[in-house]
């Protein structure tokens, strides 16, 4: 009996032993994960700060330009950099306003199709798609990205759209649903505003509608972009009242005005080219009346810079041009159709477009 009890004891001694082996490599295993994994965080952390103090200026531009650009982002500059870093990068990209006021008697709308084209640009402009004389849609390239240009025909169908209402926190509407309510076949979003984030129904700046106007949250003047009676674009900076005395049915406010009079606009820092990189929209109109809506593809953070954006409506003939709320709003809409890629700030796409509140529409009804 106490040979057999020996016996168990000592059975029960090396299974303890056994089962000490069997643990330990496990305890080892766990910290040497947890010893790569701190090792790939410092990795990570080293890389984030060369990125954002090292020697990639461009990097940090682009992050300073889109965060102080989105507004709602602007902390994310103010993290890393100081106010004095920030206000550096930013004047880089300061542009000399055009002065000039639109002449509007240069723009003589006679838009019918040449027996002759100064050009292939001009030429693809004017010839039109067979059974469609509202319209052309044609793809094209500005700089490196793919973007949407339409040639409309007659400008006086060109008009304000907008929300259902303002200020009522139901109002915002995508570009799509706003274009097909007010009856339009070719839409692109237009003005700002406010933002808390997730957007609002609370436009910024002027709206002017059938020469009224339709909302202001201020009294002073403005850059107004729109269209006059006789359906040539006056890019003006007035206050909307002054604006309706010169003759402006339908308008917005945003800018910068990039052509005027064939006049393009300066930027301080060229080789930069204005606003860093983002998704564009523009509209502009050719000294024969043919009006140009112009929507890049793009990000917050990639896209074409504003020289590359005047020089592409240039080249398409385009006598005056305003920039429009570009980014995550950048929106055109064919038919119902949404036609771009709108993406927000982190790159992803909106399903649908976003949510916005004014805009400019080919309006058949």
């Amino acid at each position: 009996m106490k040979k057999k009890k020996n016996k168990e004891e000592k059975e029960i001694k090396e299974k303890k032993i056994k089962e000490k082996k069997v643990k330990k490599p496990k305890k080892k295993k766990k910290i040497r994960g947890i010893t790569i994994l701190f090792i790939i965080l410092d990795i990570l952390v080293a890389g984030c700060f060369v990125l954002v103090y090292g020697p990639f200026s461009t990097f940090r531009n682009t992050i300073i330009n889109t965060a102080m650009n989105t507004k709602t982002h602007q902390y994310i500059a103010y993290t890393f950099w100081s106010d004095e870093v920030i206000q550096k990068v930013l004047s880089q990209s300061a542009y000399i306003p055009i002065s000039d006021n639109v002449n509007l008697e240069d723009i003589v709308i006679d838009t019918s199709p040449k027996a002759s084209y100064e050009n292939e640009y001009d030429e693809m402009i004017l010839t039109r798609d067979p059974g469609n004389e509202d319209y052309k849609y044609m793809k094209i390239k500005v700089g490196n990205y793919d973007a949407h240009l339409v040639a409309i025909y007659d400008p006086s169908k060109v008009r304000l759209i907008h929300s259902k209402s303002f200020n009522t926190g139901t109002g915002q509407e995508r570009i799509k649903d706003m274009c097909t309510r007010m009856g339009g076949k070719v839409c692109i979003n237009g003005g700002m505003f406010i933002d808390y984030g997730w957007g609002s129904d609370i436009p910024m700046g002027y709206l002017i509608k059938d020469g009224k106007v339709i909302w202001s949250d201020g009294n002073g003047p403005a850059n107004l972009i729109g269209f006059t009676y006789d359906n040539k674009l006056l890019l003006t900076y007035s206050t909307g009242e002054d604006a309706i005395k010169a003759g402006m049915r339908d308008a917005l406010e945003f800018g910068p005005f990039l052509i005027v009079n064939g006049k393009e606009l300066e930027y301080v820092n060229p080789a930069i080219g204005g606003y860093s990189r983002a998704a564009r929209v523009a509209i502009a109109q050719r000294r024969d009346g043919v009006v140009l809506f112009l929507v890049t593809e793009g990000t917050h953070a990639a896209g074409p810079n504003m020289m590359e954006v005047i020089q592409a409506l240039k080249k398409y003939g385009a006598y005056n041009a305003a920039n429009l709320d570009g980014g995550t709003s950048a929106q055109l809409t064919i038919n119902g159709q949404i036609i771009n890629t709108p993406k927000n700030i982190y790159g992803q796409v909106v399903t649908g477009g976003r949510r916005v509140v004014s805009g400019f529409g080919l309006i058949l009804n």
